[in-house]
């Protein structure tokens, strides 16, 4: 009797072990499955936005070059890649990039580490943000453009007050998000270091700026396109070299395929830019996601 209780035992673990084993190989075949199923996905994203883009640039290029549209106000595109390659093989482009690149680098920097470091401070000292919170949200309101011209005068022409002017854009926007961020927090987890006798800024270290860590490096992405903003603004304004100068003087002259040349470019390197800033987002949040 003892040994068919034996037996009976191992064949249920034995059974038991081959259903587990059953259930890993079937969970093993989804997570293959779904990885293939994104796979096709994201290459027929790539697929019908390059797709798009050729068929965008293909009905552009006929519309010049059969008269549909005014090719001196909209020029066409074999026009301006033969300018661009034209601009880069003499080397007149790189300079005006180079510019352009190092101020919006600049001010995209500057701006996401002020707009953190002020965010932090409100969250730090309450008064302060009850202070503020009125003026934050005019000059969030306030057009940019005309602080532009305040910023000449204040800092004079050229880089500083270019940066400036990005800046301008990226504080505030960077202030507001992380702070609100920081204010909704779940209050439990504060209670618990409190309970423990926590300090405030072991509160901040442990509970408010890990739970916002997502919402702080999502605010990179964001501060790109603002940044590329504010320092085309300053250079509209007050530069002599850049891509913003090269678009005014473009129009100055009526130069309109200087003008797409330099649309296209700042298109060009501001994407590449989001691009790398998405990369280091799935970088640091995967990492974060771990921990």
């Amino acid at each position: 009797m003892e040994k068919y209780r034996r037996n009976k035992a191992e064949l249920g673990d034995a059974a038991s072990a081959s259903a587990a084993e059953g259930r890993q190989d079937w969970l093993k075949q989804l997570e293959a499955e779904y990885a293939r199923k994104a796979i096709r996905t994201a290459a027929a994203v790539r697929l019908v936005q390059l797709l798009l883009l050729a068929g965008m640039l293909g009905l552009w290029e006929a519309a010049g070059g059969n008269g549909w549209i005014d090719p001196l106000l909209f020029s066409y595109p074999s026009r301006i890649f033969s300018y661009l390659w034209t601009a880069a093989a003499d080397g007149t482009l790189w300079p005006h990039l180079l510019t352009t690149v190092i101020e919006t680098v600049s001010g995209f920097v500057l701006g996401t580490l002020l707009g953190a470091g002020l965010a932090a401070l409100l969250w730090w000292i309450p008064f302060l943000s009850r202070v503020f919170d009125p003026y934050m949200v005019v000059m969030n309101s306030m057009p940019k453009v005309a602080l532009g011209p305040i910023l000449i005068v204040g800092l004079g022409p050229g880089y500083l007050s270019i940066i400036a002017t990005a800046l301008s854009v990226t504080v505030i926007i960077t202030t507001l998000v992380i702070y609100n961020r920081f204010r909704e927090i779940d209050g439990n987890y504060v209670k618990v270091i409190r309970l423990f006798g926590g300090t405030r800024g072991q509160v901040f270290r442990f509970a408010i700026l890990p739970a916002s860590f997502p919402a702080i490096v999502s605010a990179l992405k964001v501060n790109v396109g603002l940044a590329w903003i504010g320092v085309i603004v300053g250079e509209f304004l007050t530069a002599k070299q850049g891509l913003g100068y090269l678009i005014i003087y473009g129009f100055q002259v009526f130069n309109f395929t200087l003008v797409l040349s330099s649309l296209m470019v700042i298109a060009v390197v501001a994407a590449g830019m989001y691009r790398l800033v998405s990369a280091l987002e799935s970088l640091l949040t995967s990492g974060w996601r771990e921990r």
